[in-house]
């Protein structure tokens, strides 16, 4: 879709969600920018000289939605292809898995599985998988993206597989095997795969009211020319921004020369709690050791370092608490080499940081580290009987994910799915977030809205974006709502803040179980990218 930017649209009769006026009715656009914010009355001044008058007839206007951390060309794959996401058997899963097998050729790419939900209880074994896939090459990834199923026609293309760290003979892989099949399965894919791949990742973002992405891409995540691709597609279309981070070792020019905006995002520490390689202190609970340790304090340091040095943003992917004391230990000891002050101006960011303490959660904030979380992760797996409880035990599991805690030091909070382990789906983060399966980590629905909005500008070091104020980028969604309220953990802050004096405005009733709300239109620096 073309448009042109210089156009003036007056937008009127509805709910705009912005602090210049908590009682907004109506809003101007100039271009790719806000113009103008306040009443119906006062927007018939605009109507006779507007491109375009919008009648809202109710709707919310809010910022649009930022999800600060996505797999593009992944996620794409599962939109399009085999998703196996919440499958319900093993049986199941093998059905699926031969009626996709059965349905094309080439290299068979999948994601979603989850054996802790399955009565059989465990994954296929490479007999079954090679019967489902009828000798076919394929390559199906755990829901954590963590370890991953690979048949024996798939492990013939990544040589020397067997020497390698979590390489198992008859079940998935994780650690250096996985990255393995994963690099020749991706390198099967042809350009126009690949491209269809990511236009149905920005496609379905348009349509859920994103206005932008940051692609935590890496030499074991995807590619570089999977990077620059995606960077290039979201140039040239009408859709959501893309911001990419590129997570390699010390890999400044090489972030440079991609155009990503760090050295950044799955530059891994650890591994994954479901796959059970998240570096811990304790031993899991299902398994007699503490998972996988893959950098050390003073990779972690000289990282951030270069970075800092080189002005970029440092980042990691960091879940357990042993990887995340790594995290803490090392970005001290660089703030010791170049200055605390130099450290905490680059708002480097850690992924996911889901066992956090209070003493980890107090070196966050003392760093300037931005925590870029997945609130989806507690809806998927939190609570007495998910995964987290299976791999950890009750008590354990209960701290992970302190959101409450981390907002009440501070510490700034950015939101995203991770895609495609969890969905694109930023009204459900939201709700996860403000919903907690344990209550002391829940935040209001309007701080976890701001984490997913404003929250991932702030990530990027652009603290003006992400509200609807005059002057700010006019980056937007409109939904279609019914009554807006205020929600808080704490009754008295809620019941404060839908006193009018307060200035408090609503948003959505998020209550589990209701319908989320359904995007109508979604627009990116003044430009409609997604119109119902």
């Amino acid at each position: 879709m073309t448009e042109r930017t210089n156009r003036t649209v007056l937008l009127r009769g509805g709910n705009v969600y912005s602090p210049a006026d908590p009682f907004a009715t109506a809003m101007l656009v100039e271009g790719e920018h806000i113009a103008w914010v306040g009443s119906d009355g006062a927007a018939e001044a605009y109507a006779a000289t507007a491109d375009e008058v919008v009648e809202l007839a109710g709707a919310l206007v809010t910022p649009a939605f930022v999800d600060a951390h996505v797999h593009a060309t992944s996620a794409g794959l599962a939109l399009t292809g085999l998703d196996l996401t919440g499958c319900p058997s093993l049986a199941e899963a093998l059905r699926r898995i031969t009626e996709a097998a059965q349905a094309g050729d080439g290299v068979l790419i999948g994601h979603g599985w989850d054996e802790t939900g399955w009565p059989e209880g465990r994954p296929p074994t490479l007999a079954e998988l090679d019967a489902a896939t009828a000798g076919r090459a394929a390559y199906l990834s755990r829901t954590d993206v963590h370890s991953a199923l690979a048949s024996t026609a798939l492990r013939a293309l990544a040589e020397g597989l067997d020497a390698l760290a979590g390489h198992h003979p008859d079940g998935p892989l994780s650690q250096a095997a996985h990255h393995a099949v994963r690099r020749a399965a991706l390198a099967h894919l042809t350009p126009a795969q690949r491209r269809a791949a990511q236009q149905a990742t920005l496609a379905r973002a348009a349509e859920l009211g994103i206005g932008a992405l940051h692609e935590c891409a890496g030499p074991d995540i995807s590619s570089e020319a999977d990077l620059a691709e995606l960077l290039a597609l979201a140039a040239e279309a009408a859709g959501p921004e893309v911001f990419g981070y590129w997570g390699e070792l010390g890999a400044v020019d090489t972030a440079r020369r991609l155009g990503a905006v760090g050295a950044a995002g799955d530059l891994f520490v650890d591994g994954a709690l479901g796959s059970r390689t998240a570096c811990l202190h304790a031993p899991y609970r299902d398994a007699g050791h503490t998972g996988t340790a893959y950098l050390t304090a003073d990779q972690v340091a000289d990282h951030v370092v270069a970075c800092t040095e080189a002005g970029l943003q440092a980042g990691f992917h960091a879940i357990g608490d042993a990887a995340l004391d790594t995290v803490v230990t090392g970005v001290r000891a660089a703030a010791d080499r170049v200055g605390l002050a130099a450290v905490r101006a680059r708002r480097h960011r850690i992924e996911h940081a889901e066992a956090l303490d209070d003493k980890s959660v107090a070196a966050f904030a003392e760093l300037g580290l931005t925590a870029s979380v997945q609130p989806a992760f507690d809806a998927a797996w939190g609570g007495p009987e998910g995964m987290y409880a299976q791999r950890l035990g009750a008590e354990r599991a209960a701290a992970l994910n302190p959101f409450a805690a981390l907002l009440k030091a501070g510490v700034p909070l950015a939101f995203g799915s991770d895609a495609p382990v969890t969905p694109l789906d930023p009204w459900g983060a939201v709700r996860a977030a403000a919903f907690h399966r344990t209550p002391e980590h829940r935040i209001s629905v309007r701080a976890a809205f701001t984490a997913h909005t404003r929250g991932g500008w702030r990530a990027l070091g652009r603290d003006a974006d992400g509200v609807l104020v005059p002057g700010a980028v006019a980056s937007y969604a409109i939904w279609a709502v019914g009554e807006l309220v205020v929600q808080a953990p704490d009754s008295r802050v809620a019941g404060w803040s839908t006193d009018p004096r307060s200035g408090t405005p609503g948003l959505p009733d998020l209550t589990p179980g209701g319908a989320l709300p359904a995007c109508l239109r979604t627009v990116v620096r003044g430009r409609t990218v997604h119109l119902a």
